[in-house]
């Protein structure tokens, strides 16, 4: 490994040791992790220190890192809630963010303040439901009714943005693009139905994966890890972002293992969040020029205001409509934990911002501002959500339960 790697690797292994430390420390963790390991990613960055940098290998490590957060993220979605009142409900809300960002930006763009406007509008729109499952979870949300709630808004607001950067920003042209989503679609049905060939009850071949599951083969992981990459290089292949693979791979695991496995979830979160999600998170720090944000302190606050508008005022509105069994609504702070959870915003902007660098229709300067804006909702939402009042922490009972607690279907 070249030197300059290996230092490189080691401050970054630094950071992602120290954030939990320093977030453990704080009172009722209101800081989460993941702001900490941005602000470490800022300061070891070559924008500021300078000691570490994102060369080829590691750039390949954060793309691991990238994809098993969205594998991660597919995988706690219930295909049922998604198809359900509250993911149809979280469709609708998305597709009115999409209209009011496509008519801000119009506005901007004929003012001559946004350049690469489709992108932005496509930013607008975004929920960073790998980013928030860690702090769901760290605040034992995920199975609660509000923390599915966010689940299904934040699905959406990453599943149709992707697809958008698909089919808007492609350089094949919107028909194009929409050919080659329909073929990886058929891809990823095919890797789907694989399972159910060889991993039915009875079968050998599923014998021999659980008798490994914990010798050094560690089969399970090896599976799941050849699911993930297969679907990356898919995408890759189709010139489609690795978020799309990713989420695909989550989908089809959770469909292998409906009921979930907690050995196995206990090894992925092993891996995922003891090591390669860190490093996602912390590069994408060392990618903000906090020069060019700290020149443009307007357009950043413009673009955190039109989050909040654009995003977290109709994920507001349309939490007032959801229900549980019995009826009972969300009350306004729960509706505001939800719409302030919802417009925590990173994973996709990095990505769509990459795009439209890479195409030139975007400054870096630009992408940094944008990205920092991201950060910055990352660090206020989860934790102006966390200084309201807790919701009942209450797991949602089984599907077939009449007297469960969750949305309507």
């Amino acid at each position: 490994m070249d030197a300059a790697v290996a230092t490189s690797l080691f401050w970054i292994t630094v950071a992602a040791v120290l954030a939990p430390l320093i977030a453990g420390s704080l009172p009722r963790r209101l800081v989460p992790e993941v702001v900490l390991l941005l602000v470490a990613g800022v300061v070891i960055g070559p924008y500021a220190l300078g000691i570490a940098s994102v060369d080829t290998e590691i750039d390949m490590l954060r793309e691991l890192g990238l994809g098993l957060l969205f594998l991660l993220a597919g995988y706690e979605i219930d295909p049922k809630e998604l198809t359900g009142r509250g993911g149809r409900r979280a469709l609708v809300t998305w597709v009115v963010c999409f209209g009011l960002a496509v008519g801000a930006v119009a506005v901007l763009s004929a003012l001559d303040v946004v350049h690469a406007g489709v992108a932005v509008a496509i930013a607008l729109t975004s929920t960073a439901i790998g980013t928030l499952l860690p702090i769901l979870a760290d605040r034992g949300l995920v199975t609660t009714r509000l923390g599915r709630s966010v689940l299904n808004h934040g699905a959406v607001g990453e599943l149709l943005p992707v697809i958008a950067m698909a089919v808007l920003l492609g350089t094949r042209g919107a028909a194009g693009s929409l050919i080659v989503l329909g073929l990886f679609a058929v891809v990823a049905v095919l890797v789907a139905l694989l399972p159910r060939w060889f991993m039915r009850e009875g079968s050998q071949f599923l014998q021999f994966v659980r008798s490994t599951s914990d010798t050094t083969a560690q089969t399970p992981i090896r599976l799941v890890m050849l699911l993930l990459v297969g679907l990356i290089a898919v995408a890759a292949v189709f010139d489609l972002d690795v978020i799309l693979g990713a989420f695909a791979a989550g989908f089809i695991l959770r469909r292998a293992v409906p009921k979930g496995d907690e050995q196995l979830e206990s090894k992925l979160d092993g891996l995922a969040y003891g090591f390669m999600i860190p490093i996602f998170f912390v590069t994408s720090g060392m990618a903000i020029d906090v020069h060019a944000v700290a020149e443009a302190p307007g357009v950043l606050a413009a673009f955190l205001a039109l989050l909040v508008v654009v995003r977290g005022v109709p994920v507001f509105v349309a939490a007032r409509f959801d229900r549980d069994a019995e009826g009972a609504r969300f009350g306004t702070s729960e509706q505001v934990q939800i719409a302030l959870y919802s417009t925590t915003g990173l994973p996709l902007i990095v990505a769509v911002t990459g795009v439209a660098v890479s195409a030139g229709h975007m400054s870096n300067a630009s992408a940094s501002i944008l990205v920092a804006a991201g950060a910055i909702t990352v660090l206020i939402m989860p934790t102006l959500a966390g200084l309201l009042p807790r919701p009942s922490l209450q797991p949602l009972a089984d599907p077939a339960d009449p007297n469960r607690i969750g949305p309507d279907r």
